[in-house]
């Protein structure tokens, strides 16, 4: 288990009133489909339903796609994902920091790109109508306000 996971999760978020407001589930593979991505996520709350606990977003993110399911804790079923966003334009500035390209980064190290976005949303000053175009999805689908003045989880 590693130092943001909540029992099994590669990374979970508590909004400001310290509950479990995001789950999300970090893989390096590319090109996968929302089918795929709705299989796969019901194959982990079917089997890891005594150790994952629900969140109302659960978030699986790839370095070329994210899927966002809402009202994720009241859906256990193979549903498509709420929505489908392109990861290139939120992904991309850290894999050029990092030097590295979609193809190349492992899932640890997407795993704490993940973090550093979210850490930046959940630290944000901005308003809402000053978040970029390529993260309206985040306002739409009320993640951004659920986010916003939370934390990670931290063992100690």
């Amino acid at each position: 288990m590693n130092a943001n996971s909540d029992y099994g999760w590669d990374l979970s978020v508590y909004n400001r009133n310290g509950q479990l407001t995001l789950v999300v589930e970090v893989k390096s593979k590319l090109n996968a489909s929302p089918e795929w991505a709705a299989r796969f996520r019901r194959n982990i709350l079917v089997h890891g339903s005594l150790t994952f606990p629900m969140a109302p977003y659960f978030l699986m993110v790839f370095p070329d796609r994210f899927y966002l399911w809402t009202d994720a804790n009241v859906r256990l079923d193979q549903s498509e994902p709420t929505y489908t966003i392109d990861a290139q334009p939120i992904l991309d500035r850290y894999f050029e920091q990092a030097g590295v390209k979609a193809d190349q980064i492992s899932g640890q190290s997407l795993e704490l790109i993940v973090a550093s976005w979210l850490g930046e949303i959940i630290h944000s000053e901005k308003s809402p109508e000053d978040i970029n175009e390529s993260q309206q999805w985040l306002i739409d689908s009320g993640l951004y306000a659920a986010l916003a003045g939370g934390k990670f989880l931290t063992i100690s």
